[in-house]
């Protein structure tokens, strides 16, 4: 992890930041457009908010008490084989415990994402991006995509820091005094302190539905279900409930404002996928068919974009879009 402590930006570089819940969510939702970005001389940073300690282990002769016991460690090691993989070389972590699934017992773990307070968690992001100084920043949707509670908490978190990170009337204890700081450290912008930054725009990552629509008619043409399939022998209202679940994953494709090509970083995508070892098998849907059939399900990474402070196209192909010919202010794109 690199270690980025100037505040002073003498040449600003484009910068994105992907705030995601748990090691691996990052290849599934931005993996192309963050290998781009590095591509075009772009500067990317990684934001996990868990380090994904209650995840499954799917490969069945790792899945061993003692891995599980040291499965943020784990998780830590392919996440940086995954961003060696995209040439990321910056990402953080928020420090929050995974939040395992709704109703179970790790879910109420007092250390959780999903019990944290959530104006302090927004903070620790706000204080990342007046760090970082991204003029892109990407999340979930309100649903977390598939309602994984780190995943909806990483919505609120984002959409907060987006939003608060360049008003010097919230958190001012992190601010340098030359900034409106109040306390605090007390540092100058040169001795580390920190500034206000607005970044440009917020988009929530999406699987489109035609995406999902082909995906899940390959897998069922082999006899195999899906994510998206209904459940067997179920009771009507089970299926009723199943039925609704699904509406709330659903992106209608017309709601997509971005569709970025990323043919060109599928290769390293691909690679960056199968660096998580104990997360995705063979079996998952994402690489279910293999790398050939990858260029005909994930050539494209799809998003809707919620915010912009600047001027944008209602239609992009680049989440820079609007801003390649400005530049940022000294407290960012407010």
């Amino acid at each position: 992890m690199t270690d980025s402590t100037s505040q002073t930006l003498t040449a600003h570089v484009p910068t994105l930041m992907t705030v995601h819940a748990h090691p691996d969510d990052e290849v599934i939702g931005t993996g192309g457009t963050m290998a781009q970005w590095v591509d075009a001389g772009r500067r990317v940073v990684l934001i996990t908010c868990t380090r994904g300690e209650m995840g499954d282990i799917v490969v069945p002769e790792l899945d061993t008490p003692e891995n599980h016991r040291r499965l943020g460690e784990i998780r830590a090691v392919e996440l940086e084989a995954a961003m060696a993989a995209l040439g990321v070389t910056e990402w953080d972590n928020l420090g929050y415990r995974d939040s395992d699934m709704m109703g179970r017992p790790g879910n109420r773990d007092p250390r959780t994402f999903w019990q944290a307070s959530l104006d302090e968690a927004i903070g620790r992001l706000v204080w990342m991006v007046r760090r970082y100084r991204p003029d892109v920043m990407t999340t979930y949707n309100d649903f977390g995509g598939y309602g994984h509670p780190d995943h909806i908490r990483t919505h609120l978190v984002a959409v907060g820091a987006f939003a608060r990170a360049g008003d010097p009337a919230w958190y001012p204890e992190q601010l340098a005094p030359e900034h409106g700081g109040t306390g605090g450290t007390g540092a100058t912008e040169a001795e580390g302190g920190l500034a206000p930054w607005a970044p440009a725009k917020l988009y929530e990552q999406a699987i489109p539905a035609s995406v999902r629509s082909a995906l899940q008619e390959r897998m069922e043409a082999v006899g195999e279900r899906s994510f998206w399939s209904p459940p067997d022998d179920a009771t009507p209202e089970q299926l009723a409930e199943f039925e609704a679940f699904a509406a709330r994953m659903l992106v209608p494709d017309e709601t997509i404002t971005a569709w970025v090509d990323v043919t060109p970083a599928l290769d390293r995508r691909w690679a960056a996928m199968r660096a998580h070892v104990t997360q995705i098998s063979d079996e998952n849907p994402f690489v279910r068919f293999g790398a050939d059939a990858w260029r005909d399900f994930w050539f494209r990474e799809a998003f809707v974009r919620r915010e912009s402070r600047v001027p944008a196209p209602d239609q992009e192909t680049d989440l820079l879009a609007g801003l390649e010919d400005g530049a940022p202010g000294p407290y960012g794109w407010a």
